[in-house]
């Protein structure tokens, strides 16, 4: 009989990225929910260092794969080793992050199951011994509810921002951590340099607060109020596509589904309307502030907070009370 909650714990350059501890944070979500315990894997060749990490967290056991095949991510090695651990674990869910890496093999892993994989969900409830899981349809213009069947394993990823890194349970000690020399077939691709979301300077995925302007600032010469206020909030500035199109703020600092997907806790959007590409982009963010002269703009749908008005009056007052909180 199945049972439990395995959680796959991703790492890259020998670190875990927020994701990792995002998708721990659902797995103790669905365990609680369900009264199952937590397992998680690391996947590697001399990494348990790693496994040793993940100990610390509230998780019953770290199973650390081990095979000199895994040293570097291949869908093959990575598809081969969590198809081992998954029928020696026998878990009811097997739990992951929405990232590229696992878009990679994960299907491939699901099939040799003959199950469907259920992808990017936004949360998931355990409703009398089943789950039900929310993912968003049609550029995230619906939700849809998703039922797992009874049959497990249910595979399930879980998109950047539905849950929290820091919601992940740290253990009251650190859980049992156990080698698993795994067997893995012929490899059959040479991995390469791993693909980055955008070619970067920087990384917005990391940043806690985030100022992201539109097409209302108007020009380029504007964009100094912004960067005023990012610098009193402590925030990274960003963009909506056109604003990057128009060559005012580098790609990397776009936000939305042709730029990067981001969940900070503060995301102040200065004269976006809210096209659907860019929302789904950040609709995961903690807190909300949307500042725009049209009170019938899409972004305040979504918004926590909501200021109609001309953003070129608001900023710098604004940025004034946020310099005097700030002392």
């Amino acid at each position: 009989m199945s049972d439990g909650i395995l959680v796959f714990a991703e790492h890259r350059a020998g670190a875990f990225n927020k994701t990792t501890f995002e998708a721990i944070a659902a797995a103790q979500s669905l365990g609680a929910g369900l009264g199952k315990g937590v397992t998680a894997v690391v996947l590697g060749a001399g990494m348990s260092n790693l496994a040793n990490q993940i100990a610390a967290f509230k998780v019953e056991k770290v199973i650390y794969a081990d095979n000199e095949k895994l040293a570097e991510y291949t869908p093959d090695g990575y598809a081969d080793a969590m198809e081992r651990v998954v029928r020696e674990v026998n878990p009811q869910l097997v739990i992951m992050p929405h990232t590229y890496l696992v878009r990679d093999f994960a299907p491939k892993l699901a099939a040799r199951f003959k199950k469907d994989l259920i992808s990017d969900c936004l949360r998931a409830q355990a409703d009398g011994g089943q789950v039900v899981f929310s993912r968003r349809i049609f550029l995230g213009k619906m939700d849809a509810d998703v039922v797992a069947g009874d049959d497990a394993p249910i595979f399930a990823t879980f998109q950047s921002g539905a849950y929290r890194a820091e919601q992940a349970e740290k253990g009251s000690a650190a859980a049992a951590v156990e080698t698993m020399p795994v067997e893995v077939g012929q490899v059959r691709m040479q991995p390469e340099p791993a693909f980055q979301e955008v070619k970067q300077a920087v990384d917005l995925t990391k940043a806690d607060i985030i100022i992201a302007v539109g097409r209302g600032i108007k020009g380029q010469e504007n964009l100094a109020l912004a960067e005023s206020l990012a610098q009193a909030l402590g925030g990274e500035l960003a963009a909506s596509r056109p604003i990057c199109d128009a060559g005012w703020l580098p790609i990397d600092r776009q936000i939305g589904s042709s730029g990067q997907t981001v969940a900070p806790k503060l995301y102040v959007a200065l004269g976006i309307s809210g096209a659907i590409q860019h929302l789904v982009g950040m609709k995961n963010s903690g807190t909300i502030v949307a500042i725009n002269k049209d009170p019938e703009a899409p972004i305040f749908d979504i918004a926590d907070y909501g200021i109609v008005g001309d953003l070129f009056e608001v900023i710098p007052v604004l940025t004034e009370e946020v310099k005097k909180l700030k002392g």
